[in-house]
Order: C-alpha cells, then structure tokens, then sequence
C-alpha cells in the first residue's frame, strides 16, 4: 500500500492529512501553529499518521502548502495553498466549479477545472477585515468563544450594519453597538454579512460558477455558510473536512509525484 501526506501550516493553524493509494483520506489532524511552526508541522504530520495508523516510513511523498510550506522539514516538495486547496476542494466534491477559502489571514476565490487545475484566482488585500480574523476581533470585543458566534448570530432578528473595513477598528464599532443596546445575535449576524459581503465581491472577480465548495476553517462556522448562500443564492458544497482541504490536496499532489517516482523506477 502506498501512501502520501499533506502539511498545510496557516497563520493560526497547522492541518495534515494522509491518503491511500487510492487518494483516500485516512488520517488527519489540527493544531494550533504558535511560534514555533517547524514544530508545529511535525506535530501536526505525526498527528495524522497516527490517526491513519501509518508509520512515517511507509509514507512515499510528503508535500507543505500554506504560508508556512518551506518550514515542512521533512517534506520533499511545497506547492501553493491556491493549488492545493482547488485540487482538494474538486476531489471531496467531484464538479466543482469554484472554491472559496476562509482562512485566519486571508480569502481567496479560486475558479477550477473538474480536474482541480486552477483556471483564475483572486485574494483579498492586506486587510484582514473579510477573514477569520474579523471574527476573532468581535469574538474578543464581546468575550464570547469564538467557536459560539456563528449559532449565536444564527438567532439574530435585526442584523445591524458593520461599516468598519479595517479589523483594527472592528473592535470599537462592535462595542458602540453593544453600548447602544443593540443585541448580541444582531451584532454578530452583522459581522458576518460584513465578512460575506466581501468575499462574494472576490468570487464575482473570478466568477461565481456553481457548484461552489467553501474551504477553510471559517467553512465550520454555520452562519457564514447560511449567510453566503443566501447572498449568493445557492447551496455551497461544505463538508466537516472542510478544514483539511489544502492538506487533502497536498496530499493528492503528493501521491502523483509518488506514483511518477514508482514510474520512473521501473
């Protein structure tokens, strides 16, 4: 049996996966990146291994995506967090058309072909202010744990508008309407339209070609899914892997270039 892994290290956190030789996913794993994010790529690698009871020799290839790809030490080669995620996202839901990735720092719209061969993409500027990112400032802002928001903004009867563009000043306006009386739900429902706002306004700059699959780990969080697909019209394609896409995809990068070395040998 053949297998191959996929180190996707992101700004806040660290995902791994292993596939089969038939590009199964068989183990994952999630951990927080930290300071240390060679550490953290390990970890998270041994993690996985682990989960799919593999031992680490038995692995052929290994590829790093994500900002953090080059600290993947024990890695042979690093592809892209944009090819990755686009090659993950068409293997878990065979015909997608387009892929929207939320992570901590950034958003990106990726057009895809069937195969997971980027067509076009487009990622949002510096500001973090259509990221996970946005939501940790009002998660902070309101002290409440940030894996509550979306059920709570899920209950919202009147949203509030967020005119904020800059995360650095989410905080304040979050609080201003907190001051003002407004309710929980509704500010938070308001964060989350903000956040969807921009990133459809992204996806329309590639084009918004059905089926759409979300990525990313702001794809766990139920009312931005609820959000974006009312905005958009349309049911996204979301799965409880979500998270691991762009490790998935290394992980399926990885597996061709093992196969390919098999090849060459013979």
């Amino acid at each position: 049996m053949m297998y191959a892994g996929g180190v996707d290290v992101g700004s806040t956190q660290t995902k791994a996966a292993v596939v089969n030789e038939a590009g199964e996913l068989i183990g994952r794993a999630l951990i927080p990146t930290g300071a240390n994010v060679v550490q953290a790529a390990q970890e998270a690698f041994q993690t996985a291994l682990d989960d799919a009871v593999v031992r680490e020799a038995d692995v052929a290839y290994v590829i790093g995506t994500g900002y953090g790809r080059y600290k993947v030490t024990f890695g042979d080669a690093q592809v892209t967090e944009i090819s990755c995620h686009a090659r993950g996202a068409a293997s878990m839901f065979a015909g997608t058309n387009t892929v929207l990735d939320m992570g901590g720092q950034d958003t990106k719209a990726i057009r895809v072909r069937p195969s997971g061969e980027v067509i076009d993409f487009c990622m949002n500027d510096k500001c973090a202010a259509g990221t996970g990112r946005f939501l940790q400032a009002a998660a902070f802002a309101l002290e409440i744990p940030l894996d509550e928001l979306g059920d709570t903004a899920l209950r919202a009867q009147k949203p509030v508008k967020i005119s904020t563009t800059c995360t650095v000043f989410a905080e304040s306006e979050v609080l201003s309407w907190a001051a003002k009386g407004k309710h929980l739900e509704d500010i938070l429902m308001g964060v989350h339209r903000s956040i969807a706002a921009r990133s459809i306004s992204l996806l329309t700059r590639v084009g918004i070609e059905p089926p759409v699959t979300f990525t990313g780990g702001v794809a766990r969080n139920p009312a931005m899914v609820a959000v974006l697909n009312e905005l958009m019209g349309l049911t996204m394609n979301v799965s409880e892997e979500s998270h691991y896409m762009g490790a998935l995809g290394a992980a399926l990068f990885a597996l061709d270039r093992a196969r390919a070395r098999v090849e060459v040998a013979k």
